[in-house]
């Protein structure tokens, strides 16, 4: 699908079958999911070759980052379903020509969506391709930020459940699935992460390449998006310890809650070890055995049962391994 945007629509407009044909005053061309007949459509109207699929995942910094005559290719990875179970990141292009921007992508951000939201209070008159890069980074910037926001009030949440459980929550944690939404809330974390640093780098790059043609109003929003990208990549990296700390624990209240049962087994077997020895005495079968022929045999063996398992029990109590 072809979007693009001139400088007096408010909104995008859609380029479908029936409306085939670009607008040659358009300032931003978004190809979502393009096919090749997109693709090479974009590419005559441009005069330019845009990166295949392929190319956008190379990791390689001189192929995400590079500058191709008047034309600044920009890969980086951006982040969607993150509200989801299974949040994606997949890498989306950014090429900025003298006259246009255009955006390559295959995933549906949010990013994008607030974004074009964004476009009505963009003044025709700052409708330039630079100053729209600009909003569509500060766009996804501020996802970005809200992600990071949402992943650290979980694990507050999960942190208040584990050391902080309410009355009788503790005997019904499951602590199986509390350690799957921390890994997964740990995993998002983690692509936030990648995005960020990927936009940092081409922050900075876009800034030192493109400086001739960003204004002073637009020097100073890059300069500080980068400084929310490195702080932003500082909190990811505090919730990621935050992440292991939280696991750790998990997995030191199974291992307590597993000593505890194996306490109770332990202790039930030496709590039973002495009426068991009782019994085998007297379960032995020598016709010498004074008790064998006494009126009271039986009710002082099991009295001598009771009794034995009793003692243990008192002396665990009194020791408080109990």
């Amino acid at each position: 699908m072809l979007i693009n945007l001139n400088k007096e629509l408010t909104e995008p407009q859609i380029i479908t079958i029936e409306n085939p044909l670009l607008d040659e005053n358009a300032i931003w061309i978004d190809l979502f999911c393009p096919s090749k007949v997109e693709e090479e459509q974009v590419e005559h109207h441009i005069g330019k070759s845009i990166p295949s699929r392929a190319e956008m995942v190379e990791i390689e910094f001189s192929s995400r980052l590079y500058k191709e005559n008047d034309a600044i290719f920009m890969t980086a990875m951006m982040l969607a379903q993150a509200d989801s179970p299974e949040p994606k990141i997949d890498p989306v292009t950014f090429v900025l020509t003298n006259n246009q921007l255009i955006t390559i992508r295959y995933i549906e951000s949010q990013s994008f969506r607030l974004f074009i939201s964004k476009l009505k209070k963009i003044e025709p008159m700052h409708r330039d391709p630079v100053n729209l890069l600009i909003e569509l980074l500060d766009a996804t910037v501020d996802r970005l930020a809200d992600i990071l926001e949402l992943v650290a009030s979980r694990l507050d949440q999960y942190s208040k459940t584990i050391f902080r459980p309410a009355n009788g929550q503790a005997e019904k944690l499951n602590y199986q699935l509390l350690m799957q939404q921390i890994g997964a809330n740990g995993d998002l974390n983690t692509k936030a992460r990648e995005s960020l640093v990927t936009f940092n780098r081409l922050i900075s790059f876009f800034g030192q390449t493109a400086h001739s043609r960003i204004k002073k109003e637009g020097n100073l929003r890059l300069a500080s998006l980068s400084a929310d990208v490195d702080s932003l990549s500082d909190y990811a990296h505090f919730l990621s310890a935050k992440v292991n700390f939280l696991l750790d624990a998990t997995l030191g209240m199974v291992s307590i809650e597993q000593n505890n049962i194996i306490k109770i087994f332990s202790v039930a077997a030496v709590i039973f070890l002495p009426p068991t020895l009782v019994a085998s005495i007297y379960g032995m079968n020598f016709h010498s055995m004074p008790e064998l022929s006494w009126k009271y045999g039986y009710i002082f063996a099991v009295g001598l049962i009771l009794t034995a398992a009793w003692l243990p029990y008192k002396y665990f109590k009194y020791r408080k391994w109990l």
